[in-house]
């Protein structure tokens, strides 16, 4: 009987083994056979760690941040072959989307002061791949209503793909930690009180927001913010990426250095990397198991009543997060603390229902618990299904019964849904906008490519320039964040 056993167990071992290197060689091939990698893959940039960044102020930050910025200039741009200096390559000094012949580089950190009397403090987040250039028109809005903003590009961002092949999320909340402290020094009591700290996070950044936030309700040295604005936010992702990790295994012999990457594109948008590595994948499945595990550990012990109220932009559609997270593993722990929950639904007009896949469906349904519940709800949706008209559906907090609200705003004919990446740019943005009013300021309007023609000619698919990178339904987006900043 025990010999039975141990040639089970010895054979099932064998199994598990030939179907790993069979793993193995699949993904060692996958990578072999796609471009090679470039110095932006390869070269990383000297960050901050975690502890230098916790003794850190916003000076010694902008100065690592200078010398990053020299240090990629010199590894990178300057050392590239002739092959390289394409007009495509952000990183070629000669492109039309080299980020250091604008007149404003917004991969870099930077600081808007009002015109005015300071009315309080904002914290801009952006999200993975991404540079404080996502939140800079929200933030414009705050300026103007009398905020002090601090827009941080975060460590590992806005320089080379490759830095983020080597940072920890930790590093990127050590960097939350150093921006709440620049805002907060900005700051003056009023009558013995501290004007308004808002954090405003995109994707990543929305977890960041998060988990700093709920950190504070442990330690009383950090700045508590009073209010949450998060956007299309990272609460969960799929759970491939908690096996990343694994597919990056090859990379430790150098001839398979490329599996480290899940994808290595052109690197053509000058405020975001196209290039993914495996790395990055993993340290964000890392970040959104820590926030939903603090999260679920805060409700358990009735914490999260201190939370302040949270203001949440979502589409139903969203092919990076999990919406379905947003709601279950966040929004239903919510006590009744006065936070609201917005989602875009997707364009239900006959022009593209047959098209739509069934998951479409009753989507928003399925996602949200039955009334009454803790918190708002909006969904913008359309009033009929064969009509364009977008109106909003509303259910406050405790009540059952849905008000319907006019817009005023249509879904546009072309668009079927709205997207992770465009909830934060108005259609009139430079480089995403659908309407690009400047579409010379970035070398690029990639919002308004609407390609058409014979497939593999292009040096990207087709999903990258068709994704829909600015936001129709801006104005009401803006109009609600503007709701939540005091007079």
């Amino acid at each position: 009987m025990l010999k039975s056993v141990r040639r089970l167990i010895r054979r099932g071992l064998i199994v598990i083994g030939v179907i790993a290197m069979t793993l193995l060689a699949i993904r060692i091939y996958d990578t072999q056979s796609g471009p090679p990698l470039a110095p932006w893959h390869t070269y990383v940039p000297d960050e901050l760690s975690t502890d230098e960044l916790d003794k850190s102020d916003w000076a010694a930050y902008l100065k690592q941040e200078t010398l990053i910025f020299l240090q990629v200039n010199q590894h990178v741009t300057q050392e590239l072959d002739e092959d390289e200096q394409r007009p495509v390559n952000r990183y070629f000094s000669g492109s039309p989307v080299y980020p250091g012949k604008f007149q404003h580089d917004w991969n870099r950190s930077y600081e808007l002061s009002p015109e005015g009397e300071l009315k309080g403090a904002v914290v801009m987040l952006h999200g993975l791949t991404d540079s404080p250039y996502s939140l800079r028109h929200i933030a414009e809005r705050y300026r103007q209503r009398g905020f002090f903003v601090v827009g941080i590009r975060l460590p590992a961002h806005g320089t080379v793909p490759g830095a983020l092949t080597d940072v920890q999320w930790e590093d990127w909340l050590a960097a939350t930690r150093l921006a709440v402290r620049e805002a907060t020094s900005h700051l003056t009591l009023q009558q013995g009180q501290r004007l308004p700290l808002h954090i405003v996070g995109f994707s990543n950044g929305g977890a960041l927001a998060l988990k700093y936030t709920l950190d504070t309700l442990d330690n009383p040295a950090l700045a508590r913010p009073d209010q949450l604005i998060l956007i299309s936010p990272m609460i969960g992702i799929t759970s491939y990426a908690r096996f990343a990790g694994l597919a990056g295994l090859p990379a430790i012999f150098p001839a398979f250095a490329k599996s480290a990457w899940l994808g290595i594109l052109p690197e053509f948008n000058p405020f975001k990397y196209n290039s993914f590595p495996v790395n990055g994948a993993r340290q964000s499945w890392l970040l959104t198991h820590e926030l939903q595990s603090q999260l679920s550990r805060k409700a358990q012990a009735n914490a999260l009543v201190d939370l302040p109220p949270v203001l949440t932009f979502q589409s139903v559609m969203d092919f990076t997060v999990s919406t379905r997270a947003v709601i279950t593993a966040f929004y239903n722990l919510l006590p009744a603390n006065g936070s609201q929950l917005v989602l875009f639904d997707v364009n239900r007009t006959v022009n593209f229902g047959p098209l739509l896949r069934e998951s479409t469906n009753g989507a928003v349904s399925q996602l949200l618990p039955a009334t009454p519940r803790h918190y708002d709800t909006t969904v913008i949706s359309n009033a009929a299904p064969n009509s364009s008209h977008a109106v909003a559906f509303d259910v406050v907090a405790g009540a059952v019964q849905e008000q319907t609200r006019e817009l005023g705003m249509d879904y546009p004919s072309d668009v079927y849904s709205l997207s992770h990446v465009s909830l934060p740019f108005p259609d009139s943005d430079s480089l995403y906008g659908r309407f690009s009013q400047n579409p010379t300021e970035f070398g690029l309007p990639l919002g308004k490519i609407t390609p058409r023609g014979e497939r593999s000619a292009l040096v990207v698919d087709l999903d990258t320039l068709l994704r829909l990178s600015s936001n129709p339904f801006y104005p009401y987006l803006i109009q609600r964040i503007e709701e939540k900043i005091p007079q």
